[in-house]
């Protein structure tokens, strides 16, 4: 693998560094030599990662001046140059699709689509002027494939998935790469904060779903590994790390024994029996 070796070539873009993926992203490839702009969406996270020495600005994937001030300040910083983007910064809206609402489904989208192609759309300019770059999206298993109780949160993957595929045609010999990352079960604040939007949005004294939704509270409850294969937030790093330096980039990096499996069941199987297996998870 062939690293990048230049300063205005290791300047990276990276969204939700509140904790998990995006801050142990932010800190190892800081360590590595990269010029890591750490976004966070809450301002307390923005100071701590400040205190912590990173170049750091909120960034809010659902407020498109949010997420304009953010690009405007990383470009100015950088002489108007940005090598990477790694668009990660997402939540998991938990619920049965008959109990989605509009709204929670827009704000679904907001955050985990929308916002993420305003920014990957202007920090594209950048990359079109200098010739170069990297768009790395942080997508999941459930990008390719589909489990109960977390329809909004795979409709936005999938989405993102078909939109970074059309991406990376559409920028064929431009010099810049489209990768996508899809992890599996990973050790982060996921749960935490699925828990929060299930609460906002969910009604489940009223929906035909209320067992299940116990079974899913006492889950997303729980301290530590929620299923098992589950891996640390380096191992996606690990990724992301061949993503960026590799001459030959991949277009799809699986992280985790499910995300693997998975990949090679959807190839192998035939739908009904795919389903068959999908309906014995969660």
């Amino acid at each position: 693998m062939k690293a990048v070796d230049t300063q205005q070539d290791k300047t990276i873009l990276i969204t939700g560094c509140s904790s998990g993926i995006g801050l142990c992203a932010a800190r190892g490839l800081k360590q590595r030599g990269y010029r890591a702009f750490a976004t966070a969406r809450k301002a307390e996270d923005v100071r701590r990662l400040q205190a912590e020495g990173f170049e750091s600005m909120p960034l809010d994937l659902a407020n498109s001046a949010s997420i304009r001030r953010a690009v405007a300040a990383v470009l100015q910083a950088t002489g108007g140059r940005l090598y990477a983007l790694f668009n990660n910064g997402a939540y998991g809206q938990p619920g049965a699709v008959e109990d989605l609402t509009r709204e929670a489904l827009r704000a679904q989208f907001e955050t985990n689509l929308f916002g993420t192609h305003e920014l990957t759309t202007l920090v594209l300019a950048a990359m079109r002027r200098q010739g170069y770059g990297r768009i790395i999206q942080n997508s999941s298993l459930l990008g390719f494939v589909a489990l109960k109780y977390r329809g909004a949160y795979s409709a936005s993957k999938f989405a993102l998935e078909g939109l970074s595929d059309t991406l990376r045609l559409e920028l064929a010999g431009s010099g810049i790469h489209v990768s996508i990352i899809e992890p599996g079960p990973i050790l982060s604040r996921f749960r935490e904060n699925a828990m929060r939007m299930y609460q906002e949005f969910i009604d489940p004294a009223h929906s035909t779903h209320h067992a299940k939704y116990m079974a899913m509270e006492a889950r997303l409850e729980k301290m530590g590994p929620a299923v098992p294969f589950t891996l640390g937030p380096e191992a996606v790093l690990q990724k992301l790390i061949h993503a960026l330096e590799s001459p030959r980039p991949k277009i799809r990096y699986c992280v985790t024994v499910p995300a693997y499996a998975f990949a090679g069941l959807r190839r192998m199987l035939p739908w009904p029996l795919l389903d068959w297996v999908l309906q014995r998870i969660g």
